[in-house]
């Protein structure tokens, strides 16, 4: 018999949690090493293919133009956020825009140094993005402001915070987290948490 009062942990539709997960209310803070404190008005983001380069200030990337998205997001520490709100600029925007050729891979490099490597289609082919707010807010240094790499299918250590760089190339080159044992590619839904999974 239940004390009266109890409910338990809420039901959720089981279609949207990947296995081994649960869920949060809060947006935990998950870091590999200390957190970067970029002043917008300093940010700057390259993207290169090795041929053609192009860099974005905050103002000329808004001036792409921001979507505003509804995904669940996932992180490889076992919990997951449902409907979470996010505003920024398509990938595929930011590519065509950049005048960017055809490859297959990406390495991206955030300020501080942090490197994640991503199949190119996982950029363009999905709701992939620079996010540039959370929850209708300007997106918090913590969680990786002013702006960071969104890539709401894979676990959440491919969204790189502090995005400073996106190399395109035909060579996988895996990035800190893959080095050390994780998962190359990071699917929730495939439980890819580590290199053998």
């Amino acid at each position: 018999m239940a004390t009266r009062g109890f409910e338990g942990r809420p039901r959720v539709d089981s279609s949207r949690l990947p296995p081994g997960q649960h869920l949060v209310d809060d947006f935990p803070v998950m870091t590999a090493g200390g957190n970067e404190v970029i002043d917008r008005a300093d940010w700057k983001l390259t993207v290169s293919d090795g041929i053609a380069t192009k860099s974005y200030n905050w103002a000329s990337l808004l001036d792409l133009g921001t979507e505003k998205i509804t995904v669940d997001i996932h992180c490889v520490t076992h919990w997951s956020k449902l409907d979470t709100v996010w505003e920024g600029v398509p990938l595929s925007t930011v590519f065509d825009d950049a005048g960017v050729g055809d490859y297959d891979h990406a390495t991206i490099t955030s300020y501080g140094g942090y490197t994640t490597n991503l199949p190119l289609a996982d950029l363009t082919d999905h709701d992939a993005m620079v996010a540039m707010s959370f929850d209708d807010q300007p997106l918090e240094a913590e969680h990786g402001g002013p702006v960071r790499l969104l890539v709401p299918h894979l676990y959440m250590w491919k969204s790189a915070k502090w995005l400073r760089e996106i190399q395109l190339t035909d060579e996988d080159d895996p990035g800190f987290w893959e080095v050390s044992g994780y998962h190359n590619y990071g699917d929730p839904w495939r439980e890819q948490r580590y290199f053998q999974d």
